[in-house]
């Protein structure tokens, strides 16, 4: 084949007046190198013209709205507006909040898992932790689901999600069109631009082609009522945004999306890159409630919190197998995660885990009232001097002897991490697990725990975890 290449570009030099001999084969050879060279050359100019016809179609596509190209940058600088607005700047009456709310919630329960799940067969219904309580318990909560957003506890205590706008429900699990995406999807429920209280038909698995982006605020995804699992493709990315509520899902089997333009608003669309295959990643992302949630088997992490995210709740929830469970702060180098809030309350880390449940890097996390059991190499991690406040958690480590501790200082010596607070508080340790603290022993008194009312001790958690994970609720019954 090459040498009929070569014999062609001859026989076509040789036409000029300047070639009437046959090419000499080495001058043959470089010329179709030169020519291989041009040919891809040119191939790569017209793939990038393509690419650039395609873009100017969807912004024609776009009705001329002046909003439809913002600059993400002007999407960043809201997005750092709204982590100031959120940053409490006394964390311990956050703490303090929860702490009231618990100690009265498990007044009158002293039985053991096994004997509560026996009673609950036989009696009525029995909500066992602060936030549960609230609501779980009325056989109207079908008709009244907006009293979820009284119910937040932690960082996440005033998110309201989509309380004030109507219902929007899902009925179909496509997610084929990424551009226009089909009424009836979840894709098009999340681009709304107003707010929206998002519930679900009936059971549903949805398979997302690519990364579901909620960049539009005030929106509540609610399952109750329906058995609905977000599996076997791309995760949930919430980015530059505020006010988002995500209920009673099964996320599982998370893969990487490939990338490519996608909308993420009503009025706006981007390219996107690869995304990471997270279960839920929140990026520039504040007053986030995450509550009820199933979660196992993504390709990264299972929630991730970066780039100034904060005023965060992540209750309720069931972990299983997976390695790097959730990440705070992404960075050793983001001033943005300084101000960075979150409260880990009510969830079991389940069997499968192998670390950071979680892994903190600066700011404030609030680890109460959690079960961990069987971590493969630590439970609780962090480097760049987060402040990590662990109460009445409940630590049960493997028969390994050299994964019994509970923490984790990562690439820090202790003459560094000896200064980090880290404390501490009424935890229950199991199986020769124990906890490394540091900073000032005094620390807790810092943060309030002087005059907080008493969290519940770890040898509760089994009782106040007892509903951890997506629930089988259903309408005109208690949850």
């Amino acid at each position: 084949m090459r040498s009929i290449i070569c014999n062609a570009i001859s026989g076509i030099a040789n036409q000029f007046p300047d070639s009437q001999r046959k090419l000499p084969n080495s001058q043959c050879e470089l010329r179709l190198s030169h020519c291989d060279l041009h040919i891809r050359i040119a191939i790569v100019q017209v793939r990038i013209a393509i690419v650039q016809v395609r873009v100017a179609i969807f912004q024609i596509r776009c009705d001329s709205r002046n909003s439809c190209c913002d600059s993400p940058k002007s999407q960043r600088l809201v997005a750092i507006e709204n982590l100031d607005k959120a940053y409490n700047p006394r964390p311990e009456e956050v703490t303090n909040h929860y702490n009231e709310h618990a100690a009265r919630t498990l007044i009158g329960f002293n039985s053991t898992r096994r004997d509560l799940r026996e009673k609950l067969k036989r009696g009525p219904c029995m909500a066992t932790n602060p936030i549960d309580q609230c609501w779980r318990c009325n056989q109207m909560w079908a008709e009244n689901r907006k009293r979820l957003v009284d119910c937040a506890l932690g960082f996440g205590r005033g998110t309201t999600g989509g309380k004030d706008g109507e219902f929007y429900v899902v009925t179909d699990p496509s997610d084929d069109d990424l551009i226009n995406p089909k009424p009836g999807t979840l894709r098009h429920a999340v681009i709304q631009e107003r707010p929206l209280w998002i519930t679900f038909a009936h059971p549903i698995m949805i398979k997302l082609k690519e990364e579901l982006i909620i960049s539009t605020g005030d929106k509540t995804i609610d399952g109750r009522g329906a058995r609905v699992h977000i599996a076997y493709g791309a995760g949930i990315t919430i980015q530059y945004t505020t006010n988002i509520i995500i209920h009673n899902l099964h996320i599982h089997d998370i893969i990487p999306g490939k990338g490519g333009i996608i909308r993420d608003s009503e009025s706006h669309f981007g390219l996107r890159t690869e995304s990471d295959g997270d279960g839920i990643s929140l990026f520039g992302a504040s007053n986030v409630w995450l509550d009820h949630l199933s979660m196992y088997r993504c390709s990264d992490g299972i929630i991730d919190a970066i780039q100034g995210s904060t005023a965060i709740t992540i209750s309720n929830c069931n972990f299983t197998d997976h390695s790097d469970v959730m990440l705070f702060g992404g960075s050793d180098t983001s001033v943005l995660d300084h101000k960075m809030q979150i409260t880990v309350a009510l969830n079991i880390f389940g069997k499968g885990l192998v670390e950071k449940m979680p892994r903190c890097r600066f700011g404030f996390t609030h680890v109460v009232n959690n079960d961990y059991t069987h971590w493969l190499m630590y439970a609780i991690g962090g480097s760049s001097h987060p402040t990590i406040i662990s109460q009445g958690n409940r630590y049960k480590a493997t028969f390994n002897r050299l994964t019994k501790e509970v923490t984790a200082r990562i690439s820090a010596p202790p003459a560094v991490w000896k200064s980090w607070d880290w404390i501490s508080e009424g935890d229950e340790f199991l199986n020769a697990a124990f906890f490394t603290p540091s900073g000032n022993p005094d620390a807790g008194k810092k943060f309030g725990a002087d005059k907080m009312m008493p969290f519940q001790p770890g040898h509760q958690v089994p009782l106040l975890t007892v509903y951890s994970g997506a629930l089988g609720c259903k309408a005109g019954k208690p949850c």
